[in-house]
């Protein structure tokens, strides 16, 4: 090997260019997260090669977050550009050899580093332009708090085309928390060749479930959720749109990544 350094391309002589630094990734961040169910069959659709329907094949969840990470040192802190960041994604329930895990379908992110981390640890992301309602602990007629009828919404774009949006009206601390982005997270990292002819023969293809470390979380607050999807030319995301809608929740959580467990190679 040379001797350009770094986790992630752009590889340099010192290393300092990469679009993503070396792990380990600290995060942390303010959640909406709604929980729905979509048409069972649609949702089953997209559970990749290795999982299997869940008894409620429906299960599905609309995450938020707001984030704000960096590597360590925590450098990154104090130059914001490049640690703070928002995401909105849908994932999807299912069995791993009988375990209950989530895959995330479709996920839309702010930042390029937050995209090329996700494309790492098998999270198929796609820029996208995201905003949510933030709250800083006064209250007052422009921070809704976390108090009953506390009311946050969240939206997302993409190409010029809004994508998503929801509410969620704050009623109670929840006592169990969501439900359908609870199990792990179980994804698929594609690289695919360029070579002609092997187009369909990628060099990585393979089922990975997230790892995470030192995790913190508040007090989650729970209340009724609006969910709307819009369709798009250029995407598929709306044959996830809800049937039914469950519970909204609003919480902060925290946590460390530098591991990955690779499940199953599957080409």
């Amino acid at each position: 090997m040379s001797g350009l350094k770094g986790f992630t391309v752009p590889r340099t002589p010192e290393g300092r260019s990469s679009l993503v630094p070396y792990p380990p990734w600290h995060y942390v961040g303010t959640f909406l997260v709604v929980d729905y169910w979509a048409d069972p069959e649609k949702a089953v659709s997209f559970l990749p090669e290795g999982l299997d329907p869940h008894p409620d094949p429906g299960r599905c969840a609309l995450v938020v977050a707001d984030w704000q990470s960096c590597s360590e040192g925590g450098g990154e802190l104090v130059d914001p550009s490049r640690s703070q960041y928002k995401e909105f994604f849908i994932v999807v329930n299912a069995l791993l050899d009988g375990e209950e895990v989530t895959t995330c379908a479709y996920i839309w992110v702010d930042r390029d580093f937050a995209l090329t981390r996700g494309w790492v640890q098998g999270f198929p992301k796609k820029l996208g332009s995201i905003w949510v309602t933030r709250s800083f602990g006064l209250g007052g007629p422009a921070d809704p708090g976390m108090e009953p009828g506390a009311r946050f919404g969240a939206t997302c774009a993409a190409y010029e085309r809004r994508m998503a949006q929801t509410t969620v009206t704050l009623q109670r601390p929840s006592q169990g928390g969501p439900f359908h982005n609870a199990p792990p997270i179980v994804n698929v990292r594609h690289f695919p060749r360029l070579a002609a002819g092997r187009h369909d023969d990628p060099a990585v293809h393979e089922l990975v479930r997230a790892r995470s470390r030192d995790r913190a979380i508040s007090e989650i607050w729970e209340g009724s959720a609006t969910l709307d999807f819009f369709g798009a030319p250029h995407e598929e995301h709306d044959a996830l749109a809800p049937v039914k809608v469950g519970k909204g929740y609003r919480f902060t959580f925290a946590y460390t990544v530098d591991d990955l467990e690779t499940v199953k190679d599957l080409r």
